[in-house]
């Protein structure tokens, strides 16, 4: 069933959403500054190709020793990436997902973009993993 729904998402939005934040990603590792969020917004391009049968984490659930992303120095990389991009990003993908959730077939799409808003508020120390 997941497949047929990654199918839909991907014919009806979920490429153009992935594009998106593929090439967010690559906008981000060009510059110097913006390298630390270019693998965070890379992964999340990865999950909007294809978000069916897939979910977020934190990392540190799969490596209980924790990792840069995971520590402090995330916890601020992740406050930069709020106020700079993902509350508005994040806003974005909200009003989609209500749209989305007016109709009964657009209810387990627009529940995808709820999945996405949450992983673009924070998106530093969060990981993709197959359900």
């Amino acid at each position: 069933m997941s497949l047929i729904l990654n199918i839909l998402w991907f014919i009806f939005g979920g490429f153009a959403s992935g594009l998106a934040w593929m090439l967010g990603a690559f906008i981000l590792a060009i510059t110097i500054v913006g390298l630390p969020w270019a693998a965070a917004a890379f992964r999340i391009g990865v999950f909007s190709f294809a978000p069916f049968g897939s979910e977020v984490v934190n990392r540190r659930v799969l490596n209980p020793y924790g990792d840069l992303g995971t520590g402090c120095l995330g916890a601020v990389l992740n406050v930069v990436w709020f106020f700079a991009a993902g509350w508005y990003i994040a806003l974005a993908h909200v009003v989609l997902g209500a749209l989305l959730c007016l109709t009964i077939i657009g209810i387990p799409f627009g529940l995808q973009h709820f999945k996405l808003a949450q992983i673009a508020l924070a998106p530093v120390g969060k990981t993709v993993v197959q359900v």
